[in-house]
């Protein structure tokens, strides 16, 4: 199932389970884990987009060997808060893996996760090369980070 809100999303995990964070190209498909108490994200993989299928194998792959129990898709909109052309098929893809799938699925805004994972490389003195294969699933862990850190905020909260 689909949520567009956090605390519904929150509500239908299951616990101690990782999450899997996206960041979706048109390329590639950058992929976060986190740790089973939704404190980390860390970088996974990059894959390299093909089909449908075979990119969704891939991920739920992944899902499979990391008991992942939610997953979270960077939704990239533009920066007046508006959506484009591109959270449309985040979206579209998002409605694709929900059929193959019984995970809870939502939404983080992604605006300047790239920006940010593109900064953290360059100050790490990341290479060019080395960038351009890591950026996605950077970006893809500042995406889920950013998440858990939201759902930190929430359980205090309670």
């Amino acid at each position: 199932m689909i949520y567009e809100d956090l605390a519904e999303y929150v509500a239908a995990l299951p616990a101690a389970r990782g999450l899997m964070g996206l960041d979706l190209g048109d390329k590639t498909i950058g992929v976060a884990i986190s740790d089973p108490l939704w404190s980390v994200a860390s970088p996974h993989e990059t894959v390299r987009r093909r089909k449908f299928g075979l990119d969704a194998a891939r991920l739920l792959e992944i899902v499979a060997e990391r008991t992942i129990g939610g997953i979270i898709l960077g939704l990239p909109r533009n920066m007046d808060g508006t959506e484009g052309p591109r959270c449309q098929s985040t979206r579209a893809f998002a409605r694709n893996l929900s059929r193959l799938t019984d995970l809870p699925i939502g939404y983080w805004d992604e605006r300047l996760s790239t920006v940010a994972a593109e900064r953290a490389l360059l100050g790490a003195d990341t290479s060019r090369k080395r960038r351009a294969e890591v950026i996605d699933n950077i970006a893809a862990s500042y995406i889920l980070q950013g998440v858990l850190d939201r759902m930190g905020h929430m359980r205090r909260a309670l």
